[in-house]
């Protein structure tokens, strides 16, 4: 919600009339009181009644146009806890305006990552889940147990696979994708097996240059993170196999906000602003970060 509706909203449910710059003042000051806290506030989990047993940790960034360098990369981070059936109990979400190298994002989120640690049973199991990107899992790889590539990027990799199987025949691509994606998910083993599938088809079928590129890039990006891809086993033990958690993130923390309609932000202003949304995101934060600040 802009400023504009905030304006409206006092106006219309509550009788008061306020400047749109009292409000951005109001948001910008108290981001700024945040930033200067974050470093310093351990925050605590709301109460959870079920055994914490998988703690689901993933990155991802999005695009947002702050300052005077166009449009960047702006990171997004969840921390989101499971009972033993796979329901999701809690999320702790992080963000971090777009800078160079990422330094800033990587410090807070490892600082949120080992505070998690601390109060949660040391027999929970933490699982990365992100998609194929180098970075994401270099800083992941620190932190967690099992590894799990987001099953829908895995998927998107099968669908140009499946554009080989037959150039003219779609049912049959699609035939052949809905059995792949099958057991890809519910098969031990599978993607290796899919793997070599595609290594055949690249040696036998002769298709268009565009088509041949698409199953080169699957057959590398499977080559890569096979190791990531136990679906059916993550299934079994309740793990989520999707990023769904840290895409929808992306969305409600940045794109929601920064990238609304006539949206100009400071790097400053943006820093506020995510660091005021992710607070209130996560459960309970709000109440605690003003406690924090009373004391």
């Amino acid at each position: 919600m802009g400023a504009v509706d905030v304006v409206r909203d006092f106006e219309e449910n509550h009788g008061l009339k306020l400047e749109e710059s009292y409000i951005q003042n109001i948001s910008y000051r108290t981001g700024r009181l945040y930033i200067e806290m974050e470093d310093e506030i351990e925050y605590k989990l709301p109460q959870i009644d079920k055994e914490i047993v998988t703690v689901g940790i993933g990155l991802d960034g999005t695009c947002s146009f702050v300052g005077n360098e166009g449009w960047r990369e702006t990171m997004v981070g969840t921390i989101s806890l499971y009972d033993k059936d796979g329901n999701r109990l809690h999320t702790i979400y992080a963000s971090q305006a777009p800078e160079y190298g990422k330094g800033r994002f990587k410090e807070i989120f490892t600082k949120e990552i080992n505070d998690i640690s601390k109060i949660i049973p040391s027999s929970a199991n933490f699982v990365g889940i992100a998609d194929g990107a180098k970075d994401n899992w270099s800083f992941l790889e620190d932190f967690v147990e099992t590894q799990i590539i987001d099953f829908y990027h895995a998927s998107e990799y099968l669908a140009d696979a499946s554009k080989v199987i037959n150039l003219r025949d779609k049912q049959k691509q699609k035939e052949w994708l809905d059995s792949a994606c099958h057991r890809l998910k519910n098969d031990k083993d599978s993607a290796l097996v899919l793997l070599n599938e595609m290594k055949e088809l690249e040696s036998k079928q002769r298709v268009p240059k565009k088509t041949k590129e698409n199953l080169k890039k699957a057959i590398t990006y499977f080559t890569n993170h096979y190791h990531q891809m136990n679906y059916a086993e993550a299934i079994n033990n309740n793990i989520p196999i999707g990023s769904g958690v840290t895409e929808s993130a992306c969305k409600v923390l940045v794109k929601q906000r920064l990238c609304i309609s006539g949206a100009r932000w400071s790097h400053l202003g943006a820093s506020c602003m995510l660091k005021l949304r992710a607070v209130n995101l996560t459960d309970g934060r709000w109440k605690q970060f003003w406690e924090e600040e009373i004391s």
